[in-house]
């Protein structure tokens, strides 16, 4: 089973993401359990491409909110780069 860790940029833009969108007082724990699935399958979210090459997103716990990470083999660890706001024209998917 694979490591999750969190970079501490995405742990920011979660917080930003629970100010800016008033999201509810239990959307850590949402995103906890939504990042749980990366332990067994990695490799579940699609590939990016761009500058975003070599990176994953996830979608989840709401359909907008864009979770990007990066999968090590080797390490056999996932480490989540940020959490955007998937419909923002500067998300990672619009690259």
């Amino acid at each position: 089973m694979a490591k999750v860790r969190v970079a501490a940029a995405a742990v920011e833009d979660l917080r930003e993401l629970i100010l800016t969108h008033e999201l509810p007082p239990d959307t850590v724990q949402r995103v906890a359990r939504r990042l749980r699935a990366l332990q067994r399958f990695p490799k579940l979210g699609p590939a990016l491409s761009g500058r975003w090459a070599d990176t994953r997103y996830v979608l989840g716990p709401w359909s907008w909110l864009l979770i990007v990470y990066e999968h090590d083999e080797r390490a056999d660890t996932v480490t989540v780069l940020t959490m955007q706001d998937a419909r923002r024209a500067a998300s990672p998917t619009n690259d």
